[in-house]
């Protein structure tokens, strides 16, 4: 059994989550969100509280368990709080805009590369941040991606673009004798 999945999950003031047939709909004051549940999982919402359980019937039923109350959860604080996603732009000359619903960056291609933005992201640029905001996580986790693998930061003078909080491991280069 997921430890994770028998956390319950608390329902913030202003956030409405409905169970209908195989599905789960979270309606909240930043959007609305709805996902399909596995086979063998079964929600119960009662008291501002939703409750994961998992009925018997095999290894597979017990693993997507943990995973469908993580989903709800992600929803759940979407709708409420929602989700941000910041990107770092490094090197001499990168640039990155925003053009309507367009994300241009230049990146030392010989060309603009440009990234459609979906509706419901809003995308701002700031000097050389990139800060993707929206309800739903896997819509920004999904961009944010998309923008990385555009020109990923390499080891020796780190240019390229990062995600802000992480981390790279720099090399060192050729060295005199």
């Amino acid at each position: 059994m997921s430890r994770v999945g028998k956390q319950p999950i608390k329902i913030p003031a202003g956030v409405k989550v409905v169970v209908q047939d195989r599905g789960v709909v979270v309606e909240g004051p930043r959007g609305k969100l709805s996902c399909r549940l596995p086979e063998g999982v079964s929600i119960a919402v009662a008291d501002g509280v939703v409750t994961v359980a998992a009925q018997a019937g095999g290894k597979q039923r017990a693993a997507n368990f943990g995973t469908a109350r993580a989903h709800i959860n992600n929803m759940v604080i979407g709708v409420s709080k929602g989700w941000k996603r910041a990107l770092e732009v490094n090197g001499v000359g990168y640039t990155a805009k925003t053009v309507g619903e367009v994300l241009n960056l230049k990146v030392g291609y010989s060309h603009e590369v440009n990234i459609p933005i979906p509706k419901d992201i809003s995308c701002q640029v700031q000097k050389n941040v990139i800060e993707l905001v929206s309800h739903d996580k896997q819509l920004v986790g999904d961009l944010a991606a998309k923008i990385r693998r555009v020109k990923p930061p390499e080891p020796y003078l780190g240019k390229g673009i990062k995600y802000l909080e992480e981390v790279i491991k720099r090399k060192a280069g050729k060295t005199a004798k």
